[in-house]
């Protein structure tokens, strides 16, 4: 049959075409209808199998908590048409939330009254088939009261575990992960450092002088690099809330280096996402075939994440945040948009995600005993939920404290996001707040001369006189730079200029934050990628022949650093002067910024010349700090300083000295 006979179909009789036409859409749409078919009869079938639960979240719980409803988020497939009991003492379910996936369920439990102990949970289909989950109810280790924070008596020393220290080479890669690449001639891939070499370095800490350590994130990030040139090393794409990452080390591992660090002095700091999560979490990586036989994301719920499939991308901007004329348009891009493609964008709105997120950051606090949490992208999160979350965990630890990373350079937008702020109409029950413009006005003096006006040290000057938005000061964490920002010495080894930034870091009314390495002079920029602001630490990986951990290893200029730095750290530790005193600074004068910090009879002087040339300071302007003192002694040389008329200082010169009782 030619071409022209198989289309000829008007010449057949009608019954014959109307037949043909049928069948043909019989056809076409059998192997759909099939899928549905088999789609639905597998569904009525998994009603009435045995409940598959692989997954609880949390893992356990604490008894005695001042808040005693619990969220059990369980996974299985077909799980949201179980229905769940207990006969566990004081142990009531509340509730039960089938969400819109039938592979997650929320169970809701009241523990009040309950006492520490095993809880099995009984599954159970319709027809009666059931498996039980045991769940342990811990006692808590101390009261949540007794848990002590950061403040500004700590100085907090910012690192990221991937880049410090390789102390298990064993678990560089990790089979079955996604990523199975480490390649330390490649800036943005893993590099192999763990929670294994921090703890082999804990003495250089103390030795150094810090009290605290703040390291990125180090919960479980599950996915392949990118062109096999750019992964997750950084840590801020979790995959897994209650595991640490593998090539990191274990749970087990990350409570017994904080125990450690206790025993040694040192306070942790957790870093924590809650705006986002990674691309291959549960809830963003899985799929399923929906009741069309359409393969679609398995999100727990349709408003689980904003913006769904990477519907939206952020503006980075976060003004519409606080801006009382900010269009919806604006305030869309900055809160419900995808920070990255491959993080998606949580949707804290929803109460069952702030419940989720919420109980995460308490059961790190009660398992592994950290000081602090840092939150990255706060702003970026919905201010109210985030209000919540802050407000629960001042009820539950009035003493515990957070730091919220909140990007804007004006006093004005940080000083609203503090806790009890007259700024905000919202309270964000947040006690620290990130100084980024101390961050942005030291790195602008610094490449300045100092004027009569605004250059140079007036920048500082002109930050810190808006101190009184501020409703404490004290609990503000300054830097002068971070793992996001341009190394403070950039490509270059300006000490003098990293001197006159740490001087004021670390005597200022603040909470300071130094970043791993700048006590050693590690440069770099963000000009190719960002991982040439987080190099290696040297000496911290098999076969680096520069170790900057001992002083043997270190070059002349490292040590000089070093030292300077270690000496000004220790001294300001317990140091009541600092951590309590009155500040005074006096406006910029010949090029030179005084500020006084005052308790009791205690006077200490931060003085910095800030032109590169030498200056003869007169002294009777500062008559009020100095009064009748004739001499004092300087922190770093501890040779005497004289106080006649004027006071000598050579260009870019440094000085910080305590008058004399």
């Amino acid at each position: 049959m030619n071409r022209k006979q198989r289309t000829n179909y008007p010449n057949l009789p009608l019954f014959q075409k109307t037949w043909k036409i049928l069948l043909f859409l019989l056809l076409l749409s059998s192997p759909m209808t099939a899928q549905n078919s088999t789609a639905v009869q597998k569904k009525a079938n998994n009603r009435t199998a045995t409940p598959n639960v692989t997954r609880m979240d949390p893992t356990n719980w604490f008894a005695d908590m001042q808040d005693p409803t619990l969220q059990l988020m369980v996974y299985g497939k077909d799980i949201k048409f179980a229905d769940v009991t207990t006969d566990y003492p004081n142990v009531k379910i509340d509730s039960l939330v089938r969400l819109d996936s039938p592979n997650y369920l929320l169970v809701y439990l009241n523990l009040k009254g309950a006492k520490p102990g095993e809880i099995t949970l009984t599954f159970a289909n319709k027809n009666g088939k059931k498996t039980t989950k045991k769940f342990q109810l811990k006692a808590r280790e101390m009261a949540g009261t007794e848990r002590k924070g950061f403040d500004i008596s700590d100085v907090l020393y910012m690192l990221m575990p991937d880049r410090f220290a390789n102390g298990n080479p064993k678990n560089d890669v990790i089979k079955g992960m996604e990523d199975q690449l480490c390649d330390r001639n490649e800036p943005s891939l893993r590099h192999g450092g763990d929670l294994e070499g921090l703890r082999q370095h804990l003495d250089y800490f103390t030795d150094l002088g810090i009290t605290a350590l703040w390291f990125t994130p180090v919960l479980e990030n599950d996915r392949p690099a990118d062109n096999g040139k750019h992964s997750t090393y950084h840590g801020y794409a979790t995959t897994d809330y209650y595991r640490v990452d593998p090539r990191f080390g274990t749970n087990e591992e990350y409570k017994a280096l904080v125990d450690e660090c206790h025993k040694k002095g040192l306070k942790v700091v957790m870093d924590m996402i809650f705006n986002h999560c990674g691309d291959y979490h549960p809830w963003a990586k899985g799929t399923r075939i929906d009741e069309n036989g359409k393969t679609i994301k398995d999100y727990p719920s349709k408003d689980w994440f904003n913006s769904p499939n990477y519907g939206l991308q952020t503006s980075y901007k976060l003004t519409p945040v606080l801006d009382p004329y900010a269009s919806k348009v604006d305030m869309a891009e900055t809160v419900d948009g995808w920070f990255v493609s491959s993080m998606p964008d949580l949707n804290q709105r929803n109460p069952h995600v702030i419940k989720y997120l919420i109980q995460n950051s308490i059961w790190w606090i009660e398992t592994v005993g950290i000081d602090g949490i840092r939150m990255d992208t706060y702003p970026y999160a919905d201010r109210q939920a985030m209000a919540e979350w802050m407000k629960v965990l001042d009820k539950e630890y009035p003493n515990f404290n957070t730091v919220g990373e909140t990007w804007v350079t004006e006093p004005a937008y940080t000083a609203a996001w503090q806790k009890d702020s007259k700024l905000s109409d919202v309270n964000s029950y947040l006690k620290t707040v990130m100084d980024f413009s101390f961050y942005d006005k030291i790195n602008l003096a610094k490449h300045e001369e100092t004027d009569a006006w605004w250059k140079g040290l007036n920048r500082i000057y002109n930050s810190l006189c808006y101190d009184y938005l501020y409703e404490n000061p004290s609990s503000v964490m300054a830097f002068i730079e971070n793992h996001d920002t341009d190394r403070f010495l950039e490509n270059g080894k300006d000490t003098l200029a990293l001197k006159q930034a740490l001087a004021l870091l670390l005597t200022i009314n603040r909470i300071p934050q130094l970043y791993y390495g700048t006590e050693v002079l590690m440069n770099g920029t963000k000009e190719v990628t960002d991982g040439n602001v987080r190099c290696d630490f040297p000496g911290g990986f098999a076969g680096d022949k520069h170790n900057a951990f001992t002083a043997e290893g270190r070059t002349k200029a490292e040590n000089a650093m070093f030292n300077w730095l270690s000496k000004l750290l220790k001294w300001r530790r317990n140091n009541m002067v600092i951590t309590k005193g009155k500040q005074i600074q006096f406006i910029p004068y010949k090029g030179v910024y005084v500020i006084a910090r005052q308790w009791n009879d205690q006077t200490i002087l931060t003085i910095l010349n800030g032109t590169s040339q030498a200056v003869t300071l007169p002294l009777d302007r500062y008559a009020e700090v100095i009064g009748n003192h004739q001499e004092a002694k300087d922190v770093i040389s501890g040779r005497k300083v004289k106080l006649g008329s004027e006071l000598q200082l050579k260009a870019r010169d440094t000085k910080v000295i305590e008058l004399s009782m």
